[in-house]
């Protein structure tokens, strides 16, 4: 199972060394791809997926540093199995230039998310913006009955603030996909 690590805040998730695929058991997969920024591509990619009866939990798309080049982060909830034999599919497509399961590899994971909260009372304003300060979120709009507020951080760090804001309303919410990243280098372990 893997664990959250903290540090110079960051959070990174810590998985063991070696994966061991388990027939049968379902979980969430963590799916990175470097693709050619064509026409058609996040259609073939979810179709494959979708052809292998799963559905694709979150994604985010967005171009690189490099012109032409797009990268994909998938979330999809599936059997070890059947997710190994989707990466082996991916990586067969024509504009798929690379392809990476994080799920059991050391990776740094965020989501952004908009959440416009109902403020309108001076106590309500003010137990949103405490709220805002400790999870280190932004307020980026202001009405007289609304703040909205973004907020970055692990999928646990944003349920954790949308659960403490909802008893005072919230009014609309729009979540990313999460974006990840492997990481270069885990300092050793001390036992």
């Amino acid at each position: 199972m893997a664990d959250t690590l903290s540090g110079a805040g960051l959070n990174t998730v810590k998985s063991p060394l070696f994966r061991e695929v388990r027939k049968g058991e379902v979980r969430k997969h963590i799916i990175t791809l470097t693709v050619l920024n064509e026409l058609g591509v996040l259609a073939r990619i979810a179709t494959l997926i979708a052809g292998k009866g799963y559905n694709i939990e979150g994604l985010s798309v967005g171009e690189t540093h490099e012109k032409g080049i797009s990268r994909m982060t998938l979330e999809v909830i599936g059997d070890d199995v059947v997710i190994d034999q989707v990466v082996k599919q991916l990586r067969k497509l024509i504009d798929t230039l690379k392809v990476k399961d994080l799920t059991d590899v050391p990776h740094v994971e965020r989501e952004l998310a908009l959440i416009k909260v109902h403020t309108a009372t001076p106590r309500a304003r003010d137990e949103v913006l405490r709220l805002v300060e400790i999870f280190r979120a932004k307020v980026v709009d202001v009405s007289p009955e609304t703040y909205t507020v973004e907020i970055t951080g692990t999928e646990d760090k944003i349920n954790a603030f949308v659960e403490l804001v909802r008893p005072f309303g919230i009014k609309e919410m729009a979540r990313t996909g999460k974006v990840a990243m492997k990481r270069e280098s885990l300092p050793q372990e001390e036992e």
